[in-house]
């Protein structure tokens, strides 16, 4: 990871640069993706009468141009480098948590189920003979990853059923899906 570390308005001690040194050695053994670091050191001189007068600011890049940021006052800059990182690494675990779980969502699969009964190629409709018994009404726009020519007579369907003035009617129509076989 390449690593800058600067300081304002205060110069940077060796123990200072150890501490952030080996803080980011930490992040890195959990993380070992990270791209960039970038920590700084700031003495706040506007508020003399804070107690708070230490500040460490640390910013980190993931692949995909992710940033995380954390900025920390405290009474001594020791005490603001380990807030600082503490609040980096928390950041980083709710990061992989959330990209962690990524659901796939796939399209919900229609209940009923069917063959092609009989097919209208001109008018570009036909009917599906339901499972158990029963005729249902299809047009061309009902149907989903398939195209009206690429159907015929007898053809497994699986479909979502709705009620029209004329009777059911297929709302979605789509071939069913491949069997997998678990070896």
């Amino acid at each position: 990871m390449d690593l800058e570390i600067e300081s304002r308005n205060v110069a940077m001690t060796p123990r200072w640069k150890m501490e952030i040194e080996a803080r980011v050695d930490d992040l890195q053994r959990w993380h070992d993706d990270l791209i960039h670091g970038r920590v700084t050191l700031t003495k706040n001189r506007r508020h003399k009468k804070l107690a708070n007068v230490a500040e460490a600011f640390v910013i980190v890049t993931l692949p995909g141009r992710h940033t995380l940021t954390a900025r920390k006052e405290n009474k001594t800059f020791e005490e603001a480098i380990r807030a600082a990182f503490d609040a980096v690494g928390i950041e980083l675990r709710k990061y992989r948590d959330k990209r962690a779980k990524t659901e796939v969502r796939l399209p919900p699969m229609p209940p009923d189920r069917g063959v092609i009964a009989k097919l209208f190629l001109k008018e570009r409709y036909g009917f599906i003979l339901r499972e158990g018994g029963g005729e249902v009404y299809f047009h061309e726009n009902a149907l989903q990853g398939v195209t009206f020519d690429e159907l015929e007579d007898g053809a497994e369907v699986v479909f979502g059923l709705g009620q029209s003035d004329k009777g059911p009617q297929a709302t979605v129509v789509s071939l069913p899906p491949p069997i997998t076989k678990m070896s």
